[in-house]
């Protein structure tokens, strides 16, 4: 059978939804042409330079794409993301992939075309931006909501449909590679902020991936794709709280599996995840994608089933709807299944429905459409406002972390000593899927493709009276420590020293921070300790930069230097950012997203530890008392919170309740003030975290005003896994502190829920509204 294609069918009326079309092609479909929409093909493949999946010296290969394609695709993979092309040459690309694709299949259906996009579209030329953890530096939403919608407009003008962002990933272990690809170690301020990223890049009409689904981060031992040990209380009140918002509140229209398996089941194939919760429960409906070749892994290191096709089979059946990077295990495999009875075709078409649905939400089958036509054709990726938004996010996340004396900002230095091999290298700004790490680190004499000054480019910008004087001392990776007493030298004879240590991010081990780059311990890698500590004891006016992806025991080293900075790697204008920090130019206002850990040994930990995980005296001789503390970050004036009061003292389980603080900036320069909303639980059914962030607000201040910040919770906020694992609010005792830190005693107001202990199986309000009111 053939359609007339120059015929409007009923799946081409946009006057029908799209389920209503979706069903209608399908009737009309072969079985072989429906599992051809669950699959992908990677036409760059052969050409991949570097590391840019896990395993794939094993399981990437070059396939012929008229062949792939043949009777249509589900997805193309990384058309832009894979080697360095030129926008215009990506572009052409792309419109004639798409023309074989409408060529090659009955009812010329298009291809969805992914992309990563974690720190900006992973292309040659694109804005790096900061890297996630930054994002969650600045407790700043809309902001990161504005970059988003940069980003997916720059995606969207040359085609491409679906972004591979953001992860949702909650920091269990600093030591996982994966931490700078993360929203940091709470819950709320994951799900927070990467809803506000989900909903900007989709109001570009791209496609948002939610990563990883799910417990990926808790790995045993921080090894990448090691086994996850996590029960049932701890997975469902930590681990999925952010997904759940970034599906109800976001409306995400895809997720993306973990590779890591959970009590023995891997996510791929876990039905009562990818069915039960994600769709049963949360009512997604968007495509479920595969994370890159997490179905055939489910053979070749899970081992949960003998052959690709059994893969391919019981990852469909749980929920599954696209295989990535390219077809192994769905494709023929699946067509076999149902030939040998393994398989119905209603579990086909189930996941078939989905893929078309989405494919017409996108427009990709309207009437007219055309590759050429599909998105205006940027040609400058790293635009001025692309740049504007990177500074910004950069300049708000740099965190202070300490500022002996008022130490900082400093004024007119003569001499300036700058120290360590991230102060001289364009590629410590950026994080493992930056285009410049993850792809441009594999073609030798390729450039960058974009401006980004390094510090010591920025420095001296920065103090252009100042004679600068640069030693590396010592390489971020290895055991050379030759250039120590030179870097020494250096110090001894500058006004001020700026030490600049911490990560060069890759991949697979090509680095000390990313994927697949774990660690043992939080020394700061190589001989960068030794580093820090002979200048430390050689000259004081020192001003130590830690710049990592993620948090390193250095609270000895900030607490010998004047002034220490946490900058989580900054993007391609995080150099400015941190030298208009040094001068003042720049009020910090970032604020940490995770612990520094007080020890290198001291893992696991989080700042949501239950009474038992704190210092116990007489208990253990271990202390994991951090250095500084998830929420902490300093300011070039004082501030202060005054008082706090709630809106009743009494509030029914299905309420909500108003926590008011008064807040004030009593120092004599202008400042963010970024008050925090804690809650804890005295007595409950089940061991509590002491202190759990809800949330937190940015405040700019002049000198000596004050502020109104009043916090509105619903009590689905305060619920919790009970001991028969339903979701509760239970009556009781609720102390509210509004604080500068998880640590900071901050201000509390008392709160006592009343009423029958109630259950509820997903939140209704995710947002805390903070109303503010400056005086």
């Amino acid at each position: 059978m053939s359609i007339d294609t120059n015929t409007t069918q009923p799946w081409q009326d946009v006057t029908l939804t799209a389920a209503e079309r979706a069903t209608s092609l399908l009737v009309d479909m072969t079985l072989r042409e429906k599992v051809q929409q669950l699959g992908s093909t990677w036409p760059d493949a052969e050409g991949a330079g570097g590391d840019v999946a896990p395993m794939q010296d094993t399981l990437l290969r070059a396939e012929a794409f008229d062949e792939a394609v043949r009777d249509g695709i589900g997805q193309i993979t990384r058309p832009f993301g894979t080697n360095p092309v030129t926008v215009r040459e990506g572009r052409e690309k792309l419109v004639r992939l798409q023309e074989q694709v409408v060529a090659a299949n009955r009812f010329g259906i298009p291809a969805v075309a992914h992309e990563e996009c974690l720190t900006g579209f992973t292309a040659w030329t694109a804005t790096v931006f900061p890297t996630p953890l930054a994002w969650a530096s600045t407790n700043d939403p809309e902001l990161i909501r504005e970059m988003a919608a940069a980003i997916g407009h720059d995606m969207r003008s040359l085609g491409i449909h679906q972004g591979l962002a953001p992860v949702l990933d909650v920091v269990r272990d600093y030591r996982w590679g994966r931490v700078e690809e993360t929203l940091g170690e709470d819950p709320a301020l994951v799900g927070e902020i990467a809803t506000a990223y989900v909903q900007g890049l989709q109001s570009s009409g791209l496609i948002a991936t939610l990563k990883h689904f799910a417990g990926y981060s808790a790995s045993r031992g921080a090894r990448n794709h090691a086994p996850v040990s996590m029960g049932p209380r701890e997975f469902a009140d930590v681990v999925l709280p952010p997904f759940a918002r970034a599906v109800l509140e976001g409306r995400v229209g895809s997720v993306m599996n973990s590779y890591a398996d959970v009590d023995g089941v891997p996510p791929a194939a876990d039905e009562k995840l990818l069915t039960g919760i994600l769709r049963d429960q949360w009512g997604f409906t968007g495509t479920v994608v595969s994370d890159y070749w997490a179905v055939p892994f489910l053979q070749s290191t899970h081992h949960v089933v003998e052959t690709l096709g059994e893969a391919g089979v019981a990852s469909l059946s749980a929920g599954m709807d696209v295989e990535l990077p390219h077809t192994l295990g769905f494709g023929q495999n699946l067509l076999s299944a149902v030939a040998g009875g393994t398989l119905t075709e209603e579990i086909i078409d189930r996941a078939v429905l989905r893929v078309l649905a989405q494919k017409i939400e996108l427009g990709l089958l309207d009437p007219g459409w055309t590759p050429e036509g599909d998105g205006v054709t940027t040609t400058n990726l790293d635009s001025l406002t692309n740049r504007d938004i990177a500074g910004r996010i950069a300049e708000e996340s740099v965190i202070l972390l300490s500022n002996r004396g008022d130490f900082l900002p400093v004024h007119a230095p003569t001499s300036i000593a700058v120290v360590g091999a991230g102060a001289d290298d364009s590629g410590c700004l950026f994080g493992c899927y930056s285009f410049p790490n993850h792809v441009v680190a594999g073609h030798e004499g390729v450039d960058i493709g974009i401006d980004a000054p390094t510090i010591l480019d920025a420095i001296r910008a920065e103090f252009p009276d100042a004679d600068v004087h640069y030693e590396q001392g010592t390489p971020i990776i290895g055991d050379d420590f030759g250039g120590i007493p030179d870097a020494v030298r250096a110090a001894e004879a500058a006004d001020l020293t700026v030490v600049v240590v911490g990560d060069r991010s890759g991949m697979f081990g090509h680095g000390t921070s990313g994927e697949g780059c774990d660690v043992v311990s939080l020394d700061l890698p190589g001989m960068q300790d030794e580093l820090v500590r002979r200048v430390l004891d050689a000259t004081d006016r020192v001003v130590l930069v830690v710049l990592s992806g993620r948090p390193y025991a250095i609270g000895e080293h900030a607490d010998r230097a004047d002034a220490a900075l946490q900058v989580f790697f900054p993007g391609e204008e995080g150099g400015q950012a941190i030298a208009g920090v040094l001068s003042g130019r720049v009020d910090p206002s970032g604020r940490l997203p995770v612990q520094i850990p007080g020890r290198a040994s001291s893992q696991p930990g989080t700042y949501l530890a239950a009474p038992l995980a704190l210092k116990s005296d007489g208990v253990s001789n271990l202390d994991p008392t951090p250095a500084f503390p998830f929420g902490h970050g300093l300011s070039f004036s004082t501030l202060e919170i005054r008082a706090a009061r709630a809106d009743a003292s009494d509030v029914a389980t299905d309420g909500t309740v108003t926590v008011t603080a008064t807040i004030a900036n009593t120092g004599t320069r202008q400042a963010w003030h970024v008050p925090q909303l804690y809650m804890s639980d005295p007595v409950a059914s089940v061991v509590r975290p002491v202190r759990q962030r809800l949330a937190s607000t940015r405040v700019h201040l002049e000198p000596g005003a004050t502020a109104e910040v009043a916090f509105t919770v619903h009590t689905d906020l305060l619920a919790f896994t009970g001991t028969d694992l339903r979701r509760v609010v239970e009556p009781g005792e609720i102390v509210f502190t509004v604080a500068q830190s998880a640590a900071d005693t901050g201000r509390e107001v008392a709160v006592r829920l009343s009423g029958p202990k109630r259950e509820t199986t997903v939140e209704r309000a995710w947002e805390v509204p903070a109303l503010v009111t400056v005086k």
